[in-house]
């Protein structure tokens, strides 16, 4: 009996630390919506009850298997904790809308927080089941969100269990990645900055983002190994690749996509 009495003095114990470092990642904010949760999508999804679809700001959580697909390593475990974490909320979250509220999916863009205060995004980004992203103009809670995946990281806990980087030569399908290579050309035209990886991935910063960018620090990573993420595009599927050009296109959407000499 002592001995159970330890057990859950000691869950409450790490439950407490937990709730203060996530709040410390991603403090609450003022002015927050309540809404309710119909259903949980995937891990970065969540269908409400009024109608909305939210993907939730700066995570990106493993595909859930579509048209007899199979499913990415740890998405199941990520929708299967989202819906824990709403459960755990009673249906009943906070809603703080991005500054572009819709993508392109006509998708409702935000973050969302549970009952207790806990940024949502963070929490799930502290346990590695999932990706923190940076899409302008949508980046206040990249810091945070940073530090929440840098804990996942360090800890080798979930999608970082083992390393999901892949070296730029290996890629070969289109999707989110994360990837990594050495510069081996950037080039500044009209198009935006092109940075060559080893012939195989060119990242692109396109011109209406270059005031997010130090360009004068790109300009100098000839030579030097960098890590990036983002949505890796396929420029030969409709006809976009021209002769001596890479085949994969990566665009950079903010510098949190970024980092040199990763480790």
């Amino acid at each position: 009996m002592l001995l159970k009495k330890a057990s859950l003095a000691g869950a409450f114990f790490v439950s407490a630390i937990w709730l203060s470092t996530a709040q410390a990642f991603c403090p609450i904010p003022t002015g927050l919506a309540s809404v309710t949760v119909q259903r949980v999508v995937d891990g970065d999804t969540v269908r409400l009850s009024d109608g909305r679809s939210v993907r939730m700001i700066g995570l990106n959580t493993p595909e859930l298997g579509k048209k007899g697909r199979s499913d990415e390593p740890f998405a199941v475990a990520a929708r299967k904790r989202l819906e824990g974490l709403v459960a755990t909320s009673d249906g009943r979250l906070g809603l703080l809308a991005g500054k572009e509220r819709k993508d392109h999916y006509g998708r409702t863009l935000a973050h969302l927080y549970g009952a207790d205060g806990r940024n949502l995004e963070a929490q799930m980004l502290a346990e590695g089941l999932g990706f923190q992203v940076a899409v302008a103009p949508n980046v206040d809670l990249v810091a945070c969100q940073q530090a929440a995946e840098r804990n996942a990281r360090q800890a080798g806990l979930g999608v970082w269990r083992q390393s999901p980087v892949v070296k730029s030569g290996q890629i070969s399908a289109s999707g989110f990645a994360v990837i990594s290579g050495r510069v081996s050309k950037v080039q500044r035209n009209r198009g935006g900055i092109w940075i060559e990886l080893q012939d195989s991935v060119v990242l692109r910063v396109a011109p209406n983002l270059l005031r997010q960018f130090d360009v004068a620090a790109l300009e100098r990573l000839k030579g030097k190994q960098i890590e990036a993420r983002g949505w890796v595009v396929d420029r030969s599927r409709r006809g976009g690749l021209k002769p001596g050009q890479a085949r994969w296109l990566l665009p950079l959407t903010d510098p949190a996509m970024l980092v040199g000499d990763p480790k």
